[in-house]
């Protein structure tokens, strides 16, 4: 009987899913897919920057639910849009009170000044910049603007820059545990944390070197923003806190004023009936290219690299660079007759080799085919980060980008002794040699067992370098002189033949198009992967396919009000616009 009412609760449960759940998140579809409203016809754009900001828009649709999606591209994007619309009157950026990333900060004030080059004024209002390591590029972004305000009474600290690890080695050895990696070179830092007590020379040495180089280069463009001399505004900040009245005499701001103040400063400057419009919300309403014209694919890549398909993930997704689907987009674009030209969006700290591999072995094909790729560096192209970059006709950094780390590791946590101490024994079994329990965390490596994984960390490490000298056209010997897995900056990695050009999406795209020969018109741009739509997340979830999605939705209908089942036939309408073959032309302007 009990089991009776089990299988009665599991049946109910299904009807009310297939009947309720899938109308109402059908329904929601169509929400979506409703038509925008047009952009007012005096409209002043608002970004906020305090809930922070990724590089690039996740193919997760769900990402942008219970708060607007921001990324770089897509406000670099949208202000590009915006310097030739004439409903666009400016932009008011909301600054954040803690840090930015260096990257983050070089590529929208790179995007703030061409957007005020099209005559569009820009304010910046912050209500305090407080030390957190990086506050000097909050404050680098704020020198961009044609006015920077501060809230009164309102605290400015972009004192330095300052970082700190902590080290677990102390730890481990009291409790019995152990990390037992090896690593190429002495600069590959990643498990130091692990396997050390305190910075190695080498560890100092490259963090001391890369942290200076970025705040010079805040320090030099905020300067230069400012009008002042670049000795005297470091010496400025770097006096200590002030408070925002103290920061205007000394022609750190320009204007002390609450938020609604600069609000209605801007909308009045703007005119009569002007509006305040987030730039996630102009992006709705922004009209897509025309397809069937020569333009550019953007294939896009934020987080850890990995093996597989995101396809794999459903609603758990969190993002990452999937090798299947990044080498797929180059595929697709390789195949797309109307893509001359691709540019390759990075922001990565690196991870799998092998997924690593497949993707540039996908760009290499793309070259091989007669079409370009430049990429477009974000917060770091490092490790595998700068392997899937290191094999295109052109590479673009911003001036603070972490580039490079060209260098490998690998190992296990040993944890037999520390679970002896309580009486907890680990014992294996094993056939087939000695390597067969190399990785098991009973014990460390034997020393058969270290040699073998030295020799597979060294032939990684030497096929890295092989593939940055090949791709970067520099000899091994100097490859292997810059690598040893030290991290540079965009400015240093130019120095160093690892990079091209510093500059940001901008400088990538017309880069793209002067070698794709499409001249410095505006063309379209395909993104890759193709964004998922809900259908597709909806459908994966239910164990069915975008078409199934659609079928269950008209069985649905048929069981409601003609009112319901003629909204479900406008998703279906709206599914076979947004769900066409191959990559859709998304909602990214003309470039």
């Amino acid at each position: 009987m009990k089991q009776f009412f089990i299988t009665v609760a599991g049946v109910v449960a299904g009807l009310l899913l297939f009947f309720i759940g899938v109308p109402t998140v059908l329904i929601m579809l169509v929400a979506g897919q409703a038509k925008p409203t047009p952009t007012p016809s005096r409209a002043v754009l608002t970004l906020d920057l305090r809930q922070g900001i990724s590089d690039q828009d996740p193919n997760n649709p769900l990402a942008g639910f219970g708060a607007p999606r921001r990324s770089v591209l897509s406000v670099v994007q949208a202000l590009h849009s915006a310097e030739t619309d004439d409903h666009v009157k400016g932009l008011l950026v909301r600054l954040p009170e803690g840090g930015l990333s260096p990257a983050v900060a070089d590529e929208l004030s790179l995007a703030i000044k061409t957007f005020r080059a099209a005559g569009k004024p820009v304010t910046a209002v912050s209500q305090g910049l407080y030390a957190s390591g990086v506050t000097s590029s909050t404050y680098r972004l704020g020198a961009a603007a044609n006015e920077l305000w501060m809230q009164p009474g309102a605290s400015l600290q972009a004192t330095g820059i300052a970082s700190e690890e902590v080290f677990f080695k102390r730890f481990f050895d009291r409790y019995g545990l152990m990390a037992d990696f090896e690593k190429r070179y002495e600069y590959k830092n990643a498990v130091n944390p692990l396997t050390e007590p305190d910075y190695t020379p080498a560890h100092r040495e490259a963090t001391v070197s890369y942290m200076t180089s970025i705040y010079q280069s805040g320090l030099s463009a905020a300067a230069a923003d400012r009008k002042m001399d670049a000795g005297g505004l470091r010496a400025a900040l770097e006096a200590g806190p002030m408070s925002a009245e103290e920061a205007l005499a000394a022609k750190l701001i320009d204007k002390v004023g609450h938020p609604r103040d600069a609000e209605q400063a801007m909308l009045k400057a703007a005119g009569d009936g002007a509006k305040l419009l987030s730039i996630s919300d102009y992006r709705t309403r922004r009209t897509p290219a025309v397809e069937g014209k020569p333009g550019l694919a953007l294939i896009t890549a934020e987080g850890e690299i990995s093996t597989g398909t995101s396809d794999n993930q459903g609603f758990n997704s969190q993002g990452g660079v999937y090798s299947d689907d990044v080498a797929k987009a180059f595929y697709d674009a390789i195949a797309d007759k109307d893509v001359k030209a691709i540019v390759f969006r990075i922001s990565s700290p690196g991870g799998s080799d092998t997924a690593s591999e497949q993707i540039l072995t996908a760009v290499k094909a793309a070259k091989a085919a007669g079409k370009p790729v430049v990429v477009s560096m974000g917060a770091y192209a490092a490790s595998g980060g700068y392997w899937i970059a290191s094999g295109a006709t052109r590479i673009i950094a911003e001036p603070t980008t972490l580039t490079g780390s060209i260098g490998v590791f690998g190992g296990k946590f040993v944890l037999g002794e520390a679970l002896s101490r309580y009486g907890v024994d680990m014992r294996g079994i094993k056939v087939g040699g000695d390597y067969a329990d190399a990785f098991s965390s009973a014990q460390p490596f034997s020393p058969s067992q270290r040699a073998a994984v030295s020799r597979w960390m060294d032939k990684i490490y030497d096929g890295f370098v092989a593939r940055v000298a090949e791709g970067r056209g520099l000899p091994p010997a100097r490859v292997q002189e810059i690598a040893k897995g030290r991290v540079w900056t965009g400015v240093q990695a130019k120095d160093l033949g690892l990079v091209d050009e510093i500059g940001g999406f901008y400088q990538a795209t017309a880069a793209a198009k002067r070698l794709g020969g499409l001249g410095t018109e505006s063309v379209p741009i395909k993104v890759l992967p193709t964004r998922k739509s809900l259908f597709d997340l909806f459908g994966q979830m239910m164990g069915v396919g975008a078409e199934g999605v659609r079928v269950l939705g008209v069985a649905a209908g048929l069981m409601h009000d003609p009112q319901t089942k003629a909204v479900l036939d406008a998703v279906n309408r709206a599914r076979l616009q947004s769900n066409g073959q191959g990559a859709v032309l998304a909602d990214i302007p003309a470039w």
